[in-house]
């Protein structure tokens, strides 16, 4: 179970990033809410055309950033007394998760991306994902990022064109982390197509998606062995 936990649970993370950042683009003006660096690219796209969403954008990265301290620091007390600290985080991102969704389904759909419901709805859904990146760097290491695709796309090219000419570079990458990597790729692009469909269909529903996924990794998870203290 412990072989097929460590490769589930990366790849529901990964389906997730995707889904909630896609959601979050379309229903909230424009907003990323995991991969939050995007969003100085669309707040300069915002302030250039003239559109909503500005504030969101410019809270996103600094939310985003203390919430990765917070839960650093939440997870650095909780491993001292309990071995399941991963497991305890991944609960907070699903409860934030649920309260995003409530919240999107409460007040959407958001013309304005610049009200208070908008930015709230916002915030809620950056603070789950910059849980969910934290906790992935920090217990699952070697594991490819779930919502950093550039990078490992960029590794998955060099190790293709590594394995069609080697010259002196010394032997090609094993074909395990290739795999890996493009599955991880592949992932993230089924959970944002889902968003996208499920979005045109459902509106503001297609919220309620990334609690089961999340909840779905975090049984995944409990299911494993637990971590040795």
């Amino acid at each position: 179970m412990a072989a097929t936990e460590s490769r589930i649970v990366p790849l529901l993370l990964s389906v997730n990033a995707g889904y909630v950042d896609t959601a979050g683009f379309l229903a909230l003006q424009g907003l990323f809410t995991a991969h939050v660096t995007g969003n100085f690219v669309t707040l300069g796209a915002a302030l250039a055309l003239g559109t909503s969403g500005a504030v969101a954008k410019l809270l996103a990265l600094p939310v985003f950033c203390a919430v990765v301290i917070a839960t650093r620091l939440t997870g650095t007390l909780l491993s001292r007394r309990w071995p399941r600290a991963f497991e305890i985080l991944l609960g907070v991102k699903l409860v934030l998760l649920v309260l995003g969704a409530a919240l999107a389904i409460h007040f959407g759909p958001f013309h304005e991306g610049d009200s208070r419901e908008a930015i709230i709805t916002g915030m809620v859904l950056v603070a789950a994902m910059a849980i969910q990146n934290a906790v992935h760097r920090i217990h699952l290491p070697s594991a490819p990022p779930s919502t950093l695709m550039t990078g490992t796309t960029t590794q998955v090219m060099i190790d293709l064109a590594d394995r069609i000419y080697v010259g002196d570079k010394g032997p090609a990458a094993p074909p395990a982390r290739l795999v890996q990597m493009a599955v991880n790729v592949l992932a993230f692009a089924l959970g944002c197509g889902a968003a996208a469909l499920l979005f045109v269909r459902l509106g503001s529903w297609c919220f309620v998606v990334p609690p089961v996924v999340a909840a779905l990794a975090l049984v995944v998870r409990m299911a494993g062995p637990q971590p040795a203290r």
